[in-house]
């Protein structure tokens, strides 16, 4: 059933913050207790922020943890405000460990960052004369309030989140299609290279969004009970998957191709084909953000047909066999999209083998003492990106602590706060956050200053908490600088509502505010800045050795079944990551000083050739699906497999291949797949098999840059 095309998954987000605040006002004013108001919207906002989605039991279970640590969060720093030493070493070790805890996956995460943002609202709600308990128990009380409004929320529309991740993974797929599609421009041929790592860069992209969809999808179907909307989704997640491996294929040299194809209407058809599949995808995004049925576009069914003419016209002017079966293969691979598009929505025949790989594939959250004990001890080095940010942010919080003690500044906690919210794990996230909050501040300070002389009434005031509240969540994940403009008025209204001279605060706001932004921009600059630990040479070693497990995995189902089994889908999804973590990579370089960014040449040039390589396996992968009919040439079957497992293994020890034995070896792959090509030829001719060997050659032939890479040791020592 449709529902309004406005209420989409981040509206749906935002409702139990509007209807938890809302509740809250309605108290105080009913109440008459005003003076406690702002310790309980902020539990609320705490709450808020602790959220994650999760089927029912599952959020009982957070609701129960976050509860357990704001409890130990407020009442130790309740304790502890009267003595600044025992304060400053409190919330130094609180600011340590919440961070680490951040390792044992995304529940821990969210939950422990609440938790520190607990511990500093309650310095900011302080006052020696209100008990000891009270603040602390108004803001678990807050929480609360937001957890049973989110349970109620959810149940309501249980299955939005799981869309809104879904859409996110196809929107994603969307882009990274249109960026394919620019492959086949006649008329831009010239910058291939741009293109490539453009592309490698919308991989990423969609890979994270894969990895966001997976854990959502795990989260809902640990139980026992499957609701039809997942088993869909999860439908829709693998058909994703699909499209994206497909896409991901390369069975030639795009310059030449655009080059060879420049007076043919073919390559404009093909480009046009992959736009139009981008915007079905786009289409199906919206289905899912609006909740309506997805519908095939019957442009699509046009444009294959097009295609395939147009291909066949071309084909019998040109009599290059190699070239044409790689284009048919390509339009077979794109026709393979155009059946997953079709289909969407379909009743499958049985998800449990889907079912089966994401319950076990997902590695989201650490299990068990032993598991959490290893996995933190995994990040306890300076190599860990974690360990480098929560070392340095307690710096920053102790320096923090010990400037307001030090300073002497009533309101001064503010300084604590923005320095936590604005220092990221990495330069660039940190400078992007700063501008945003400090820009957010001064708007909403400006705001701000003109309430005074608006003599609002009380309910006025708590009319614009609710508003302000809300807007502040709405904003927070797409908009920080709004999100901050948002939140400073609902403190600025709630400090006049419980009778602190607003024009004080305005000015403690803006100036704590460019304090904490200052603290944590030195932090991030000067304390262990990432582009000291970019660790170029380790990752790059990791793909290329995903990327040959990878491989490894398609040539054994070639050669033994095919079967989208577990072991598969980890080693393509490892493969994936890893070319993923390469692009971030060579982004921060390029967004680190100058004096770091001197190789960034080079860093672009391991990128295309790590993503074209996986790109050259992902067509191999496409290939499973022929396994019947290359099963047929058993001579070619014998000499080829042999072949493949020389080429996984000079990816898998590539690193250690000495010279003279990494040259031989790559003598005997090129002569075998010559000597291989040859006899077939004179073999019955076979499309499936000539793609076989093209890939290997493909492979082949990129080996030996990538070995220069591994083997010029004054490359990687740059980074």
């Amino acid at each position: 059933m449709a529902v309004n095309n406005w209420l989409n998954a981040k509206i749906i987000a935002t409702i139990p913050i509007f209807i938890a605040v809302n509740i809250a006002a309605f108290s105080v004013w009913l109440f008459d207790i005003s003076q406690q108001s702002m310790p309980l919207v902020l539990g609320i906002i705490a709450g808020g922020l602790a959220d994650l989605d999760n089927r029912l039991t599952g959020r009982l279970k957070n609701i129960l943890y976050t509860l357990l640590a704001f409890s130990i969060s407020t009442l130790s720093v309740q304790f502890t405000l009267d003595n600044g030493v025992a304060f400053t070493l409190l919330m130094t070790m609180l600011t340590f460990i919440f961070t680490m805890i951040g390792a044992l996956g995304q529940r821990y995460n969210t939950i422990s960052f609440a938790t520190l943002v607990v511990a500093l609202y309650t310095t900011l709600v302080y006052q020696p004369e209100t008990l000891w308990y009270l603040n602390s128990l108004l803001i678990l009380l807050g929480a609360l309030l937001y957890s049973i409004t989110a349970i109620v929320v959810y149940l309501f529309f249980p299955n939005r989140p799981v869309q809104d991740a879904v859409a996110k993974s196809f929107l994603a797929l969307a882009e990274y299609l249109e960026a394919k599609s620019l492959f086949f421009d006649p008329d831009d041929i010239e910058q291939l290279e741009s293109k490539q790592i453009t592309l490698a860069m919308k991989n990423s992209q969609l890979i994270n969004a894969f990895n966001t969809c997976r854990t959502t999808l795990f989260y809902r179907i640990r139980g026992q009970y499957r609701h039809a909307r997942t088993t869909q989704m999860l439908n829709y997640y693998f058909a994703a998957q699909d499209i994206h491996e497909r896409a991901n294929s390369s069975y030639f040299d795009y310059q030449v191709l655009a080059q060879q194809l420049k007076n043919s209407d073919l390559i404009f058809r093909i480009q046009r084909l992959l736009e139009l599949q981008a915007q079905a995808c786009r289409d199906v995004a919206l289905s899912l953000q609006q909740n309506t049925n997805y519908n095939y576009n019957s442009r699509l069914d046009r444009a294959i047909i097009g295609v395939n003419q147009s291909f066949e016209h071309y084909a019998q002017r040109n009599k290059d066999n190699t070239q044409n079966t790689a284009i048919k293969t390509l339009i077979n691979n794109l026709q393979g999209v155009d059946r997953q598009l079709r289909h969407l929505g379909q009743t499958p025949k049985s998800s449990e083998p889907h079912y089966h790989w994401i319950k076990i594939h997902d590695d989201s959250d650490a299990k068990g003492f032993k598991n959490i004990w290893l996995t933190i001890r995994s990040h306890s080095s300076f190599d860990s990106q974690l360990f480098r940010h929560a070392v340095r942010l307690s710096i920053v919080m102790f320096v923090c602590c010990t400037l307001v003690e030090f300073l002497q500044l009533s309101r001064g906690y503010w300084i604590l706060l923005t320095a936590v919210f604005v220092c990221q794990p990495n330069y660039t996230s940190t400078k992007l956050r700063l501008k945003q909050r400090i820009i957010g501040t001064i708007l909403g300070v400006i705001v701000g200053s003109l309430l005074p002389y608006a003599h609002p009434t009380l309910e006025l005031q708590m009319g614009l908490v609710v508003a302000t509240s809300t807007l502040f969540f709405f904003f927070r994940t797409n908009n920080y600088s709004f999100s901050t403009f948002f939140i400073t008025l609902q403190v600025l209204i709630s400090f006049n509502i419980i009778g602190i001279d607003i024009h004080s605060a305005l000015y403690s706001r803006l100036i704590d505010t460019l304090a904490g932004a200052f603290i944590a921009w030195i932090a991030v600059s000067y304390l262990w800045p990432d582009w000291k630990y970019l660790q170029l040479n380790k990752v790059i070693h990791q793909a290329i050795k995903s990327d040959g497990k990878y491989l490894l995995y398609i040539i054994s189902q070639l050669q033994f079944g095919k079967s989208d089994s577990l072991q598969y889908r980890i080693a393509r999804r490892k493969a994936h990551e890893y070319a993923t973590a390469l692009s971030t990579i060579i982004s921060n370089i390029s967004n680190a000083p100058e004096k770091y960014q001197i190789h960034l040449q080079q860093g672009f040039l391991i990128l295309k050739l790590n993503y074209s390589l996986l790109s050259y396996i992902s067509a191999l992968g496409a290939c499973r699906r022929h396994i019947k009919q290359i099963e047929q040439h058993i001579d070619f079957v014998a000499e080829y497999y042999p072949i493949a497992k020389k080429i996984i293994y000079s990816l898998e020890h590539i690193e250690s291949l000495s010279r003279h034995v990494f040259d031989k070896l790559q003598e005997n792959i090129t002569q075998s797949l010559y000597k291989l090509n040859e006899k077939q030829r004179e073999r019955v001719n076979s499309t499936e098999v000539d793609i076989l060997i093209q890939q290997l050659n493909m492979i082949s032939q990129i080996l030996p840059h990538i070995y220069e890479i591994f083997h010029n040791q004054k490359t990687l020592d740059k980074f």
